[in-house]
């Protein structure tokens, strides 16, 4: 009886998953050449932000406002290189605080800015049976996300980085050292 009530509730949590994932949690507001984006990514954003971006050829700069990261690293991923290909530049404002997934979509930038008071929180990541920084360098595991460092900072020693600053269920605040170190912003 234990057994079918823990996949009752596996099923239920794995269904809000899901259901969290299949609506888009940003808000998206067109400023003259400026797109603002807050809030967290999933899989339905990467088409929403797109059709911002079609309809508004204006848009010259993305503003992360408070982006709390991702449910679907996919996502980041299309938006980031739909971002880039575009030759879009990312800012963030003094209040504006990005975590996770969000750091990924801020390097796409092809100019990354931030003002003073801008928080950049980075983690490992986990897949449901182990940390992102347990598996081997070599893993298929990290091909994807270290791939996408490299097309974006030119290095993948960022992504390494972020797997050892902090656990999956933890954050830690990148010091302006630490941002001018792996080059995360191209001007202060």
């Amino acid at each position: 009886m234990r057994l079918a009530a823990l996949f009752v509730a596996v099923l239920a949590v794995l269904g809000c998953a899901i259901a969290d994932n299949a609506v888009d949690r940003t808000t998206m507001e067109v400023r003259g050449s400026q797109l603002w984006i807050s809030g967290e990514i999933t899989s339905r954003t990467p088409a929403n932000f797109e059709a911002v971006i079609a309809e508004n050829p204006q848009i010259t700069v993305v503003v992360q406002e408070v982006m709390p990261g991702s449910l679907d690293d996919q996502a980041v991923l299309r938006m980031g290189y739909f971002l880039r290909d575009r030759r879009l530049n990312t800012h963030l404002t003094a209040q504006s605080e990005i975590y996770s997934g969000a750091v990924d979509l801020f390097l796409a930038g092809v100019r990354r800015t931030a003002q003073n008071g801008a928080v950049i929180g980075v983690h490992s990541w986990a897949d449901g049976f182990s940390e992102g920084s347990s598996y081997p360098k070599g893993a298929a595991e990290h091909r994807a996300n270290a791939q996408y460092t490299r097309d974006m900072l030119g290095s993948d020693a960022f992504y390494w980085f972020t797997l050892q600053a902090a656990p999956s269920d933890g954050i830690h605040e990148m010091t302006r050292g630490e941002l001018a170190r792996f080059g995360v912003l191209t001007q202060p």
